[in-house]
């Protein structure tokens, strides 16, 4: 069993916090998801960042859970205070983001008419999640062997879809985005929203996944 650093924790707990609390931003208190299904998208976001970072840093992603888990004998008194700043730093940059970046979309049947901004982000952050989903659950020594690893990816691309679908059309995969181009909804113009962030997502998540594992 791999022993990780308090660092690729922290980094797990951060991440796994800020796509939580992203989605109950913009699902919930922005309405991005239709209002019976964000709860759906909620469960999903927290379901797949449970079966990507739990054998790393437990997968806390909550103040609460980390402290009762301390009281249960099963995280060290050192590790309290640094998990706990990480999800509140990972709230408050999801905030943030949420508020500040985030904005409606629009389809109007014949095209998408996307924002740059929030189509940027949305394409960027869910890509990201999708990828680091996959190298966690797919490709590491760690998890070897898991029989869910389908479903952990197939839920990112439904939370995504839930949450910011509104926002981009929710491709966060550059073969889907050419399949919206010759279909119709994402014009040429605008591919370049899907296709930068998609790569950039990706590549970020590959960064991240070896700074993890060192």
């Amino acid at each position: 069993m791999t022993e990780y650093s308090l660092r690729a924790k922290l980094i797990t707990e951060f991440i796994g916090t800020f796509f939580l609390t992203l989605t109950i931003c913009l699902a919930v208190v922005f309405e991005s998801a239709v209002p019976e299904l964000a709860p759906f998208a909620i469960a999903s976001t927290l379901m797949v960042m449970i079966y990507a970072g739990g054998h790393v840093s437990g997968a806390h992603y909550n103040p609460a859970v980390t402290i009762s888990i301390y009281l249960r004998g099963a995280c060290d008194k050192s590790e309290i205070a640094p998990y706990i700043a990480s999800q509140l730093a990972a709230a408050s940059m999801a905030a943030v983001i949420a508020s500040n970046v985030f904005m409606q979309g629009e389809y109007d049947g014949g095209g998408m008419v996307m924002e740059t901004v929030p189509a940027l982000a949305a394409e960027l952050i869910f890509t990201f999640a999708l990828v680091y989903v996959i190298l966690n659950v797919a490709t590491s020594e760690s998890t070897e062997g898991n029989g869910y690893y389908g479903a952990a990816i197939a839920l990112v691309v439904l939370a995504g879809a839930l949450t910011v679908g509104s926002i981009s059309g929710a491709s966060f995969n550059p073969a889907v985005s050419v399949s919206l181009i010759l279909t119709g909804p994402l014009g040429v113009a605008d591919s370049w929203m899907h296709f930068v962030p998609q790569l950039a997502g990706g590549i970020l998540a590959a960064y991240v996944f070896k700074t993890q594992q060192n």
